[in-house]
């Protein structure tokens, strides 16, 4: 079988630890996946299998979007729900400042990765590094964010669909407009709904998969 997979990934597992277990479950000689999900995101994730690992470079610069929910009053030196929350306040922002806030990311600009991300500095991923006490701080990067859509702010909690190019971090994102509103904000929940042309909805889970093959 050469092709690829649209993996529906769950909460708690790692990129690489759906194609480890896609390549144990189905006996694949070669398995990649096109595009990481931190391991609290959840959503599509395409797994590349056998021939189909050569073509995985054409589809690296596809627009993705998410669905993500962001809380307001407190930061995470993981820009996310799973790290160590400080600053934590209950004064917050109306809806109005937040909403103008938010869309003011729209278009253009320059992007720093987390410093617990996979991306890599002398062929280790910064994560790794900041989980021993190191923090590297990598170059800026143009990101641009096409749409911000179906927003929903009930205190502490903001929701929105948002559609981005490749390599943006929503997480990065959470961290910049908490520092606009100056009461700190970080990523609680993330799905990948699309990369390119290919959909959440058509995606299965790895045991879906199974079932699929073994009828």
């Amino acid at each position: 079988m050469d092709g690829f997979l649209l993996i529906r990934k769950a909460k708690g597992i790692t990129s690489n630890g759906v194609v480890q277990e896609v390549k144990k479950r189905f006996n694949f000689k070669k398995v990649g996946h096109l595009g990481t999900l931190d391991p609290m995101a959840t959503g599509l994730l395409i797994v590349a299998v056998n021939k189909a690992t050569k073509f995985s470079s054409y589809f690296l610069n596809e627009i993705k979007a998410y669905s993500a929910e962001v809380t307001l009053g407190g930061t995470s030196d993981t820009d996310d729900a799973e790290g160590n929350i400080l600053n934590v306040t209950s004064d917050l922002p109306d809806s109005k400042k937040v909403i103008l806030s938010l869309s003011s990311f729209l278009g253009e600009s320059l992007q720093k990765a987390p410093f617990y991300s996979a991306l890599k500095h002398k062929g280790k991923p910064l994560y790794k590094y900041a989980r021993e006490g190191e923090l590297i701080e990598k170059p800026s990067r143009k990101i641009n964010i096409m749409d911000i859509s179906n927003i929903c702010y009930q205190e502490p909690l903001l929701e929105f669909d948002i559609v981005c190019s490749k390599g943006t971090y929503i997480r990065s994102i959470a961290n910049d407009f908490g520092k606009e509103l100056k009461v700190g904000a970080y990523l609680h929940k993330l799905i990948r709904t699309s990369i390119g042309d290919f959909k959440l909805s058509n995606a299965l889970s790895i045991d879906d998969f199974q079932k699929k093959i073994k009828n």
